[in-house]
């Protein structure tokens, strides 16, 4: 039976000023639903209709604020989350992701939240050994996971299992990578749109990814609520698209000329290590990193099917979502 969500229903969006959250907000208020919105006390609020959402200030990190923030509340679609392929300290991002996940879990739970959709990643799903697109039956394992952002969203999303098993009325979503507009800060898909458009990515690697756009992500959580089955999983994907493909589309759309030179990834580490080592000193996240390149290894490739016939998610061609990603950066100046 579909849940319906009704516009006496109070809804909490974690991470609601980020991309993916902001989404969220935005496809609940086109249909009518009071969103309470939590956010950093930092962090920027463009992304948020302010006089349309109710703003409640708090770190997922806070069991208190968390508790606070979720009285009175019947849904919660929990999509906070550090994602950040490097950090000085990568502790940082595991105790976001763990701990914050843990602590909006154990509040929903305290709370009585009727119905929870979890923001987790395909980055805990295992890749297919044949290189055909991966899908829900088989995870990753925490070892296995190349980086503090991938190890953390899998134990975040184990430790969501496990609560699930002891009742908890949570739903799994994995986004593959979200394109298009509201990224600010951007993601570290968003700098490589950037970086392409502004001329700066004259080569690349062999490698591969699956392309949604941040709206159809947002409707697939909606209708995670709705229509998912407790402690499944579901994948909310779009199109799969080499590396190359997607920098020759952006170099047309801007009126460049595309990449030529495919590089091997072994020449690239002693320049991520330069880079990585540099960032110590300043703090600013390089665009290239060990993780990274490691990651290239693999074509990451999904498919959304089962989301699709549980849930009747739908997705755009990825073309829009990068269309609609350079029309945002430019809007805003950030392409010169």
């Amino acid at each position: 039976m579909a849940v319906e969500i009704g516009v006496s229903d109070r809804v909490l969006v974690t991470g609601a000023s980020g991309f993916v959250g902001s989404a969220v907000v935005a496809a609940l208020l086109a249909q009518g639903v009071p969103v309470r919105a939590l956010v950093r006390a930092t962090s920027p609020l463009a992304n948020l209709p302010r006089d349309d959402v109710e703003i409640a200030r708090g770190d997922m990190r806070d069991p208190v604020a968390m508790n606070a923030a979720m009285e009175g509340v019947r849904y919660l679609f929990h999509v906070a989350a550090d994602y950040r392929l490097w950090a000085r300290d990568p502790n940082e991002i595991i105790a976001a992701n763990v701990e914050g996940t843990r602590n909006a879990m154990q509040a929903a739970a305290h709370a009585g939240v009727e119905r929870i959709v979890y923001t987790s990643s395909v980055a805990t799903l295992a890749p297919r050994a044949d290189g055909a697109p991966a899908d829900e039956s088989v995870g990753l394992d925490e070892g296995d996971a190349i980086g503090a952002y991938k190890r953390s969203k899998i134990a975040a999303e184990r430790l969501v299992e496990t609560l699930v098993a002891q009742g908890l009325p949570a739903i799994i979503v994995n986004p593959s990578t979200p394109i298009g507009p509201r990224d600010g800060r951007p993601t570290p898909t968003g700098r490589i749109l950037l970086e392409a458009a502004r001329g700066r990515m004259p080569a690349y690697v062999d490698t591969g990814l699956n392309l949604v756009h941040v709206d159809d992500v947002a409707s697939g959580h909606l209708a995670a609520l709705k229509f998912g089955r407790i402690g499944e999983r579901y994948i909310l994907g779009g199109d799969d698209v080499s590396l190359g493909d997607m920098l020759a589309e952006i170099a047309a759309s801007v009126g460049r000329k595309p990449p030529r030179i495919k590089l091997p990834r072994a020449p690239l580490f002693p320049v991520a290590f330069v880079a990585e080592a540099i960032a110590h000193f300043t703090g600013r996240e390089p665009f290239i990193t060990r993780d990274g390149l490691r990651m290239a290894k693999r074509h990451m490739f999904f498919s959304s099917a089962k989301a699709q016939r549980e849930l009747g998610y739908r997705h755009r061609p990825h073309r829009e979502g990068l269309g609609d990603a350079l029309s945002w950066f430019r809007q805003r100046g950030m392409l010169r």
